[in-house]
């Protein structure tokens, strides 16, 4: 009878321990979850090398845009991108809490852009990621991935990345499109995440195409990001316009125009085609 008791309460643990590695969905492909031991277990990895290895293969940079070889990616996961993401999901929430600002910051930057990885391979292949999930079901908000001990979706790691009060995210998070900023081939690291966050910004506005400045017209024509999180940009700043300032111009006089909302504001189209690389 104690056998039985014990034998029943392992069982309990091991569900409750492994449950926190499935994945919840609706109207995806199920995806393929490693069966190899994880390469982190108690700790994990701040300089995140093995995504870094992951993105430098999978990532063809172009300037200010990036493009995923998908094909290759859905072809060669087992080696490393399945499993960082069975790193990812053994990070306990108590060690999570631990972590400097930065560090929680850069882990759900990369776990955001993971996970969006993860679900165009597993249903590869896909014109958009808005083709993706069903009418009641849309892929950001639903529960993809286990990670901190909960089912989360795309919308809520933004969301927690939202609590940090720096927008700058909104340059770093891979929408797997076309009109998203660049995905970075390297990982986000805690001790340089200042550095890359603001070179990410500086990319995206001065790419000419998502984003573009008219000095001699005071007009910018910016990505719908700026309209769509235009909340988030103004309490960061005063506005948008004194938002990017710092990144759009090195010309100290055109910043000066913009820090006193100079310029008249309209919206690029936003491209959801599949950022891949062919």
């Amino acid at each position: 009878m104690k056998l039985l008791t014990v034998l029943s309460s392992l069982a309990l643990l091991l569900t409750v321990f492994w449950g926190v590695n499935s994945f919840a969905t609706t109207g995806i492909q199920k995806p393929k979850i490693a069966k190899k031991k994880p390469l982190i277990t108690d700790t994990y990895d701040q300089n995140n090398g093995i995504f870094t290895k992951v993105l430098q293969q999978a990532v063809v940079m172009h300037g200010a845009f990036s493009k995923v070889r998908y094909r290759w990616l859905q072809n060669h996961q087992d080696k490393y991108f399945l499993l960082y993401l069975r790193n990812l999901q053994f990070v306990a929430p108590a060690t999570y809490n631990s972590w400097t600002k930065n560090e929680k910051e850069a882990f759900l930057i990369n776990a955001y852009n993971a996970l969006i990885l993860k679900m165009i391979v597993d249903n590869y292949p896909v014109k958009s990621i808005k083709k993706m999930g069903s009418m009641f079901a849309h892929p950001f908000n639903m529960q993809y991935i286990a990670l901190l001990w909960r089912n989360l979706s795309l919308d809520n790691i933004q969301n927690m990345l939202l609590k940090f009060h720096d927008p700058r995210i909104f340059f770093a998070l891979n929408r797997a499109s076309i009109g998203s900023p660049e995905l970075l081939n390297k990982a986000y690291v805690a001790s340089h995440l200042n550095k890359q966050l603001n070179e990410q910004a500086r990319l995206f506005l001065r790419d000419g195409v998502r984003n573009k400045i008219d000095v001699a017209n005071k007009t910018l024509k910016l990505s719908k990001i700026f309209d769509w999180y235009k909340t988030d940009f103004t309490k960061k700043a005063g506005s948008v316009e004194r938002f990017i300032a710092p990144y759009i111009t090195n010309n100290p006089a055109v910043r000066k125009e913009l820090m006193n909302n100079k310029f008249k504001i309209s919206y690029t189209t936003y491209d959801w085609n599949l950022n891949e690389a062919k």
